[in-house]
């Protein structure tokens, strides 16, 4: 296990290759990912959905493999228990000053390639705290194209199109908010902020093409840049499907004023 550090902070622990139960769909992630203060702002194997890793790029359903973990949903029968898990393996990293790139294979039961990936992770100072850059690419294997899908694409109702990037918040009263002021869950808003308590802020950025928000800050505080929100996602031979996710960490209650700032910062 290595780290981010911001200006010689260590602000996350980047967990490469975790020794977990199939069912928990193993894959690298980060946590603990911590405020420049020291509040740990990520939760890691968590009572009720103990495949719920920090932080973390998955998907439920790749071509019918479930590597987010967990129970699938499958159309006409709810959440089962299926033999159907896989893992998601980091092949190497090659570190930066302010971060790593490496690729990763996304592998069934059998571990077979369903997807591969190539990620940056990046850590940068910010004027109200530190921001996480993770920008990943993800390709088709083979000739053939592959399809990504969510329990909401499989039938679930109430919005349960989750799959993607996905931070796993440790928990406490929250709020979410967006840069619209749209209803944060769904939403395709700019920039979605939550905040825990009073202890600290996210702030998230990064959606794209027909990506949506899904917000959870009821039995647990969790943010996904949804993949496949209502129709599954295809991703072509040749064409990775790519995407950059920023997220600021900053101690304390953000104003939205503060939000809009550093939005505006950011893009310059």
């Amino acid at each position: 296990m290595t780290g981010l550090r911001v200006n010689g902070t260590a602000v996350a622990t980047v967990v490469d290759d975790p020794d977990l139960d199939t069912r928990l769909a193993p894959r690298p992630y980060l946590h603990p990912v911590r405020t420049l203060s020291g509040t740990v702002v990520t939760g890691e194997l968590p009572e009720d959905h103990p495949w719920h890793l920090g932080v973390s790029v998955t998907c439920q359903d790749v071509d019918g493999v479930n590597l987010w973990g967990g129970r699938t949903y499958v159309r006409g029968e709810g959440y089962v228990w299926r033999d159907d898990h896989g893992r998601i393996v980091a092949d190497d990293r090659t570190e930066l000053p302010d971060g790593y790139t490496q690729r990763l294979s996304w592998q069934d039961g059998a571990g077979r390639v369903v997807l591969r990936e190539e990620r940056s992770v990046r850590a940068r100072a910010a004027a109200s705290g530190w921001e996480l850059s993770l920008g990943y690419a993800l390709s088709a294997p083979t000739v053939k194209e592959v399809h990504l899908g969510s329990p909401a694409t499989n039938g679930r109702t109430g919005g349960a199109g989750y799959g993607g990037f996905f931070w796993r918040a440790t928990g406490g009263e929250a709020v979410a908010f967006t840069s619209t002021g749209d209803e944060p869950h769904g939403s395709d808003a700019d920039w979605l902020a939550v905040t825990v308590g009073d202890a600290y802020t996210l702030v998230f950025r990064g959606l794209a093409g027909r990506d949506r928000w899904f917000v959870r800050l009821e039995e647990y505080v969790g943010v996904c840049q949804a993949l496949a929100w209502e129709q599954p996602l295809r991703i072509v031979p040749g064409t990775p499907l790519i995407r950059d996710i920023r997220v600021l960490v900053a101690d304390g209650v953000l104003s939205r004023e503060a939000i809009a700032a550093h939005v505006a910062e950011a893009a310059i």
